[in-house]
């Protein structure tokens, strides 16, 4: 019987402005062995529809949900990878930061981030 190998779960975090990012991120984590769990959809960067037909309420409601449902993704993982380019990082992902470290999950960056050792530790 083969043994199943482990591979580390990484969540994506950021501002869904940088589809791009996010998706060439997920790439190469994928190819290093991760497994990747990312946005569900890019209300920022090319999934406006979402939004259309909605009234102030319901944008609201599906905003909150879609942050809760995030942060059940960074309790999946092992760690988290932020998508800061620019170093631009919103108040959402703030939340998901403090989110991850309040549980003690790694949190890891695509470019350099204040004085943190971590940025870029996957080198990608």
């Amino acid at each position: 019987m083969a043994m199943k190998r482990k591979y580390p779960v990484v969540t994506l975090c950021g501002s869904t402005r940088f589809k791009k990012e996010f998706m060439e991120t997920q790439k190469k984590l994928t190819l290093q062995g991760y497994i990747v769990i990312s946005v569900g959809l890019f209300g920022h960067s090319g999934d406006s529809e979402v939004w259309e037909n909605m009234d102030e309420g319901t944008i609201t409601a599906t905003k909150e949900m879609l942050d809760d449902m995030h942060k059940r993704k960074i309790d999946m993982a092992d760690e988290i990878f932020v998508i800061n380019v620019g170093d631009y990082i919103g108040d959402s992902t703030k939340t998901e930061i403090a989110y991850a470290r309040e549980k003690g999950i790694p949190v890891h960056f695509l470019e350099p981030h204040q004085n943190e050792k971590n940025s870029i530790e996957f080198g990608l």
